[in-house]
């Protein structure tokens, strides 16, 4: 959602771009919106006959976590996990 900046972003796109179903992403979305991370609302159907979408957007502090907490990548992951405690 980053990338996205100010632009909202759909459910459904991020649901698909995560990989996760609506199941998991839904209920983190609406505690990440309690919490101030995120703004949300329901935007009119693109097309008549379907369905209302939920967008969601980073707010300032939404933005400012996520910049300090970059996705940790498959090496890093793979670093982490290879490291032996001290």
């Amino acid at each position: 959602m980053t990338e996205a900046g100010q632009a909202w972003s759909h459910g459904y796109d991020l649901c698909r771009r995560a990989g996760v179903k609506s199941g998991t992403l839904y209920p983190l979305m609406i505690r990440l919106e309690e919490q101030g991370y995120l703004e949300a609302e329901w935007q009119p159907a693109p097309e008549p006959g379907r369905p209302p979408r939920h967008a969601y957007r980073l707010t300032d502090t939404g933005h400012a976590v996520a910049a300090a907490n970059p996705p940790l990548t498959r090496d890093g992951a793979a670093q982490i996990l290879a490291a032996k405690p001290a």
